[in-house]
């Protein structure tokens, strides 16, 4: 019987020896993907205007409480962010420092060249004709080399919106990981990717393997949580029942968020996630948030202090299991060069 076929789409469950086995004194880790992006009316229509990049002060003071916590975060940058001289300066003073990383963030909507029609469909980058992703992905990290003097090497498509030509393009850009894939999710409905059956922990992708896939960590949690993601999607078509079985503790889906994840919750998707054997948990959130009044999560200073509270208590609570922050750098360190040398071969 001849050996399976994949492309190494981000769009497919990888083959078996494309999942990787991070060298073993790496551990357990976590890391912090900041989705950084412009502010707008996340209930209007998508527009190329209407949004504004003022949230500079609630993201110094969210890359002092990180920094502090000796956390590195990786700020996934939109175009009109990184065009913005104040906020691309503040963010090259923090690369320099060593405090951060810098990736790329694509909003097709906001993002030249503007060649499209703008519609939900259109929203997600690896919806549109190959040669138009490619061209505003170019022009992302052409503005991002401009910027910080080198181009990214980590990525995460707006609204997790990779598509079939995806991974092949970043490749070609020279990305080393991608971190768009939220496992357990799907966006089919609102004419996005299903990532329902995608793996927790790192895997090659792209054809060549030469793309680290970071998935966002999501676990099941509740008593009903052995049942897993066949036992999560068989209750979706039950009507009020997923609602249900979540207040009374029986089965839940808890990515690893501040936004809108109660803080019992993720400390029970850490804990579960361990269980699991998840390498990396990868939490995320949207910056944006950091400022009272542009997104849900934080919508005065009493969120905002809320906001705080959440990571006081997850951060202690990793400390306890002993899982330490990583940096992008430390991450990529520690992908075995041989289980790169074999996918490339």
């Amino acid at each position: 019987m001849n050996a399976p076929i994949h492309d190494g789409s981000l769009l497919r469950a990888p083959l078996a020896e494309d999942r990787i086995t991070l060298v073993s004194e790496f551990g357990t880790r976590f890391m912090l993907f900041v989705d950084t992006e412009e502010e707008f009316d996340w209930s209007a229509p998508f527009s190329r205007t209407g949004h504004g990049v003022t949230a500079l002060a609630g993201m110094v003071v969210g890359q002092s409480y990180f920094a502090a916590a000796g956390v590195k975060p990786v700020y996934v940058t939109d175009y009109p962010v990184v065009d913005d001289d104040a906020a691309a300066a503040m963010m090259g003073q923090w690369v320099a420092d060593g405090a951060a990383d810098v990736g790329a963030h694509l909003h097709p909507w906001v993002n030249p060249p503007h060649l499209e029609e703008i519609s939900a469909a259109n929203s997600y980058a690896g919806a549109l004709p190959e040669a138009l992703e490619r061209a505003k992905l170019e022009t992302l990290c052409e503005r991002i080399a401009g910027r910080f003097g080198r181009r990214p090497i980590a990525y995460r498509a707006g609204r997790y919106g990779v598509g079939p030509n995806s991974a092949r393009l970043l490749e070609e850009a020279g990305f080393r990981l991608d971190s768009s894939v939220r496992s357990r999710f799907d966006y089919s409905g609102q004419h996005g990717p299903d990532f329902r059956g995608m793996p927790l922990n790192p895997y090659w992708a792209g054809p060549s393997r030469s793309l680290v896939e970071l998935p966002l960590s999501a676990a099941f949690v509740g008593m009903l949580r052995g049942g897993g993601e066949r036992l999560y999607r068989a209750t979706r078509e039950m009507g009020p029942l997923p609602g249900a079985m979540a207040r009374t503790g029986m089965l839940s889906r808890v990515p690893l968020t501040p936004e809108g994840v109660p803080v019992t919750d993720a400390i029970r998707a850490i804990d579960a996630l361990i269980e699991e054997g998840a390498a990396v948990l990868n939490f995320s959130f949207h910056s944006p948030t950091l400022e009272p009044g542009h997104t849900p999560y934080v919508r005065d200073e009493a969120d905002r202090v809320a906001f705080y509270r959440w990571w006081e208590k997850v951060l202690a609570h990793l400390a306890r299991r002993n899982v330490r922050p990583a940096t992008l750098d430390q991450l990529l360190d520690a992908v075995p060069e041989r289980g790169r040398a074999c996918k490339a071969a």
